[in-house]
């Protein structure tokens, strides 16, 4: 039996108040978190999902994935696309450094990338592209808020077709398109919710598939492609 492809997942870290089933005195230390349902979404989908701890190095870590997901979470830091911050937005410039470097190793390496919410803006401002800091009238929900159609042609309209449902969480969203990328997707008030690199399985999505009440497809596509870098892989092996 072939072995499954192993797809990194990029988390964050915070405090361990509240995470763990300790005494207090454990609150001082710190977790490593991410939502459940990017690693949930993987493993129903087939693949083998693996967290990526803050102190792994880019490039080995990288060196040993098929696949690799940026998630969603905090603005991404307005300096690195050359804007002022607006009042009060709270950014995690160090791991906006990680995941770029992340990126940059897997782009090098040529796996395929799926980037979240959060993720897809990092992706857009690693390609040198700019984002709307606040959206005030973008519809919110957690699932089925808007329709995103999709440019025909695409890998996300091979994957959902025309049109899809899908739940909107976010306040920023794409502005400038990054150097290379190409926006595919779009919500009825224009808002861009996709972008890929042409000729690369490089994906980024404005919505959280992982949060949706059905299994997305998106997964099962990240899946399928993660298989063809394994077997592409020099030393790839197989199990069973």
């Amino acid at each position: 039996m072939t072995a499954p492809p192993i797809v990194g997942i990029s988390g964050r870290r915070r405090p361990a108040a509240g995470a763990h089933d300790g005494p207090a005195a454990l609150d001082e230390l710190d977790v490593e978190v991410y939502f459940a349902g990017y690693a949930d979404r993987l493993a129903d989908a087939g693949a083998l999902p693996l967290h990526i701890p803050v102190r792994a190095d880019p490039g080995e870590v990288v060196a040993r994935l098929d696949a690799l997901v940026l998630t969603g979470g905090s603005d991404v830091d307005p300096d690195l696309y050359g804007a002022s911050p607006r009042p009060g937005a709270a950014h995690d410039r160090g791991r906006d450094l990680r995941e770029m470097a992340l990126l940059a190793a897997a782009l090098e390496r040529g796996i395929p990338v799926l980037a979240i919410c959060r993720g897809l803006q990092l992706l857009n401002v690693h390609f040198g592209g700019t984002l709307v800091q606040h959206l005030d009238h973008h519809p919110l929900g957690r699932d089925g808020a808007h329709d995103v159609t999709f440019l025909p042609g695409s890998v996300l309209h091979s994957v959902y077709g025309t049109t899809v449902p899908v739940n909107s969480l976010h306040h920023q969203s794409v502005d400038v398109v990054g150097n290379g990328l190409v926006a595919v997707g779009h919500a009825p008030d224009g808002v861009v919710e996709a972008a890929e690199l042409p000729g690369r399985d490089v994906v980024g999505v404005q919505w959280h598939p992982e949060q949706l009440a059905h299994s997305d497809p998106i997964f099962a596509w990240m899946t399928d492609v993660a298989s063809v870098a394994r077997a592409a892989s020099p030393g790839a092996t197989a199990s069973g």
